[in-house]
Protein backbone atom coordinates (compact mmCIF):
# COMPACT_ATOMS: atom_id res chain seq x y z
CA UNK A 1 0.00 0.00 0.00
CA UNK A 2 1.18 3.58 -1.08
CA UNK A 3 0.33 5.67 2.21
CA UNK A 4 0.95 8.82 0.14
CA UNK A 5 -1.94 7.74 -2.06
CA UNK A 6 -4.21 7.01 0.96
CA UNK A 7 -3.46 10.00 3.08
CA UNK A 8 -3.87 12.66 0.42
CA UNK A 9 -6.92 10.63 -0.51
CA UNK A 10 -7.84 11.29 3.23
CA UNK A 11 -7.39 14.92 2.94
CA UNK A 12 -10.77 15.39 0.83
CA UNK A 13 -13.32 15.85 3.46
CA UNK A 14 -15.87 14.28 1.18
CA UNK A 15 -13.71 11.30 0.89
CA UNK A 16 -13.05 10.96 4.49
CA UNK A 17 -17.35 11.26 4.94
CA UNK A 18 -17.52 8.72 2.12
CA UNK A 19 -15.61 6.11 3.63
CA UNK A 20 -17.17 7.18 6.78
CA UNK A 21 -20.84 6.18 5.22
CA UNK A 22 -19.35 3.06 3.87
CA UNK A 23 -18.33 1.94 7.18
CA UNK A 24 -21.89 1.47 8.26
CA UNK A 25 -21.81 -1.53 5.54
CA UNK A 26 -21.86 -1.48 1.20
CA UNK A 27 -23.54 1.33 -0.92
CA UNK A 28 -24.21 2.05 -4.36
CA UNK A 29 -22.89 5.40 -5.93
CA UNK A 30 -26.51 6.66 -6.15
CA UNK A 31 -26.61 6.15 -2.46
CA UNK A 32 -23.05 7.60 -1.50
CA UNK A 33 -24.47 10.62 -3.71
CA UNK A 34 -27.26 11.08 -1.81
CA UNK A 35 -25.95 13.74 0.91
CA UNK A 36 -23.39 15.80 -1.18
CA UNK A 37 -24.66 18.43 -3.48
CA UNK A 38 -22.73 16.72 -6.24
CA UNK A 39 -23.20 14.85 -9.55
CA UNK A 40 -22.66 10.95 -9.79
CA UNK A 41 -19.91 11.59 -11.75
CA UNK A 42 -18.26 13.60 -9.13
CA UNK A 43 -19.34 10.55 -6.21
CA UNK A 44 -17.73 8.49 -9.18
CA UNK A 45 -14.29 10.50 -9.37
CA UNK A 46 -13.94 10.37 -5.68
CA UNK A 47 -14.45 7.00 -5.54
CA UNK A 48 -11.95 6.11 -8.30
CA UNK A 49 -9.39 8.05 -6.29
CA UNK A 50 -10.35 6.12 -3.25
CA UNK A 51 -10.23 2.92 -4.95
CA UNK A 52 -6.98 4.05 -6.62
CA UNK A 53 -5.45 4.74 -2.92
CA UNK A 54 -6.63 0.99 -1.57
CA UNK A 55 -9.37 2.19 1.02
CA UNK A 56 -12.25 0.68 -1.15
CA UNK A 57 -13.24 -2.19 -3.21
CA UNK A 58 -16.22 -2.43 -6.04
CA UNK A 59 -17.86 -4.86 -7.28
CA UNK A 60 -20.32 -5.65 -10.20
CA UNK A 61 -23.50 -6.31 -9.37
CA UNK A 62 -25.52 -6.10 -13.06
CA UNK A 63 -25.70 -1.77 -13.92
CA UNK A 64 -24.75 -1.56 -10.27
CA UNK A 65 -20.87 -1.51 -8.76
CA UNK A 66 -21.57 -1.76 -4.76
CA UNK A 67 -18.65 -0.17 -3.21
CA UNK A 68 -17.31 -1.69 0.42
CA UNK A 69 -14.27 -0.69 2.68
CA UNK A 70 -11.10 -2.39 1.92
CA UNK A 71 -10.03 -4.20 4.93
CA UNK A 72 -6.41 -4.17 3.68
CA UNK A 73 -6.21 -0.37 3.43
CA UNK A 74 -7.78 0.23 6.23
CA UNK A 75 -5.38 -1.74 8.75
CA UNK A 76 -2.20 -0.20 6.50
CA UNK A 77 -3.14 3.04 7.87
CA UNK A 78 -3.91 1.14 11.49
CA UNK A 79 -0.67 -0.25 11.32
CA UNK A 80 1.47 3.27 10.56
CA UNK A 81 -0.41 4.64 13.03
CA UNK A 82 0.15 2.14 15.55
CA UNK A 83 3.93 2.57 15.03
CA UNK A 84 4.26 6.03 15.90
CA UNK A 85 1.90 5.73 18.71
CA UNK A 86 4.48 2.85 20.31
CA UNK A 87 6.87 5.96 19.32
CA UNK A 88 5.55 8.38 20.89
CA UNK A 89 5.29 6.50 23.56
CA UNK A 90 8.65 5.70 24.16
CA UNK A 91 9.48 9.03 23.10
CA UNK A 92 7.15 9.99 26.19
CA UNK A 93 8.68 7.88 28.37
CA UNK A 94 12.05 8.38 28.09
CA UNK A 95 10.96 12.26 28.54
CA UNK A 96 9.34 11.03 32.16
CA UNK A 97 12.69 9.38 33.27
CA UNK A 98 14.50 12.03 32.50
CA UNK A 99 12.66 14.50 34.12
CA UNK A 100 12.37 12.25 37.12
CA UNK A 101 16.26 12.33 37.54
CA UNK A 102 15.75 16.47 37.48
CA UNK A 103 13.69 16.53 39.92
CA UNK A 104 15.15 14.14 42.20
CA UNK A 105 18.15 16.63 43.05
CA UNK A 106 15.80 19.11 43.49
CA UNK A 107 13.70 17.32 46.12
CA UNK A 108 16.67 16.45 47.92
CA UNK A 109 17.46 19.92 48.05
CA UNK A 110 14.39 20.96 49.91
CA UNK A 111 14.92 18.39 52.86
CA UNK A 112 16.27 19.44 56.03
Amino acid sequence: MDLDSTFSALADPTRRAILARLALGEATVMELAKPFDMTQPSISRHLKVLEGAGLIVRRAEGTKRPCRLAPDGIAAIDQWLTMLRTVLSQNYDRLDDVLATMEAPEAQKDKP
